[in-house]
C-alpha cells in the first residue's frame, strides 16, 4: 500500500500570510505546507482523505484517474473545503464520499447544489455515504475502519486502513479507541507545534508520547504550523522512527 501526503499543514498553511519568520521565509520546499490531505493507493484502488481548499493544486501533481472513495474526518473548511474542485473526477462516475452523520448533514447544508432537487448541472455528482464509528467498510480491495478521536469537544473520524492509521486534529483519544491501533505499521498523527499548548490540537511532545504508546514501525507528524520550526531541524530532534511528513512524500505501508 502506498501513502501520498498531498498536504501536511495546519488550517492556514505554511507560509502563513503576513508572516516573516524564518520558517515562512525558508527556501527549503519541505517547509512549504498545504492544508492536510492524503491519497492511499493499493493495486487499482485509490482513496482520498480530506479534500481541503488546496486540493485542486494538490491533485494537479497526481495522475488523473478515478478516485474510488473520499473519506472525510470532519467538516472544518481546511478538511472539506475543496470538494467542489473534485468535479473533474466525476468523468469516471459519481464521487462516493464517506462521512459521519454530523459531517454529512453539514455538507448537504454547505453544498445544497450537489444534492437532490437542488442539483446544479455541472456540480460534482456526489454519492454521500453515511458511516458510523467502528463499522468496517470496504473500498474494492481495501478494508477501512473508522474510529473516534476528540478535536477538543468535537468527535471526529480517524481511519484504520490496513496497516495504516490516519489521525488528524486530535487533542485526546478515549482508551477504548486504542484497540483500533493494535499492530499498526504506519501511524500518521497531528502535531501542531511545540508550544504554546493548543486547546484542540496535540503538541509535538503530545504526539511523540502518543506514538510511543502505539508503537508503529514508522510515525509521520502532520497538521503542523510555522511555529513548529524548520523541517530539517525538527527532524533531527525527533526520536528514531518519528519524523515530520512533508508535502509530496510517498511512503510504503506494510499491511
Amino acid at each position: 500500500m502506498k501513502l501520498i501526503f498531498l498536504g501536511t499543514g495546519t488550517s492556514v498553511g505554511v507560509p502563513t500570510i503576513g508572516c516573516n519568520c524564518r520558517v515562512c521565509k525558508s527556501k527549503d520546499p519541505h517547509d512549504k505546507r498545504l492544508r492536510c490531505a492524503a491519497l492511499v493507493e493499493q493495486g487499482g484502488t485509490r482513496i482520498l482523505i480530506d479534500p481541503g481548499p488546496d486540493i485542486r493544486q494538490q491533485m494537479l501533481s497526481q495522475p488523473f484517474r478515478k478516485i474510488d472513495a473520499v473519506l472525510l474526518t470532519h467538516i472544518h473548511y481546511d478538511h472539506a473545503g475543496g470538494i467542489d474542485d473534485l468535479r473533474p473526477f466525476c468523468s469516471f462516475g459519481d464521487l462516493s464520499i464517506y462521512a459521519d452523520d454530523s459531517t454529512a448533514d453539514a455538507l448537504v447544508k454547505t453544498m445544497p447544489y450537489c444534492f437532490g432537487g437542488n442539483y446544479y448541472p455541472g456540480a460534482p455528482r456526489i454519492n454521500l455515504v453515511r458511516i458510523g464509528y467502528h463499522r468496517p467498510l470496504r473500498v474494492n480491495d481495501i478494508d477501512v475502519i473508522p474510529f473516534e478521536v476528540m478535536h477538543d469537544g468535537l468527535p471526529i473520524m480517524a481511519y484504520r486502513i490496513g496497516g495504516l492509521a490516519y489521525i488528524t486534529d486530535m487533542k485526546t483519544i478515549k482508551e477504548p479507541e486504542m484497540e483500533y491501533l493494535n499492530d499498526v505499521d504506519t501511524l500518521v498523527v497531528n502535531a501542531l507545534r511545540y508550544a504554546p499548548e493548543h486547546h484542540s490540537h496535540q503538541s509535538v511532545d503530545d504526539a511523540v508520547a502518543f506514538a510511543g504508546r502505539v508503537g508503529a514501525r514508522q510515525t509521520f507528524l502532520i497538521h503542523s504550523c510555522h511555529d513548529i520550526g524548520l523541517h530539517a531541524e525538527v527532524n533531527r530532534k525527533l526520536p528514531q522512527g518519528i519524523q515530520l511528513a512533508f508535502d509530496g512524500q510517498e511512503v510504503e505501508v506494510f499491511c
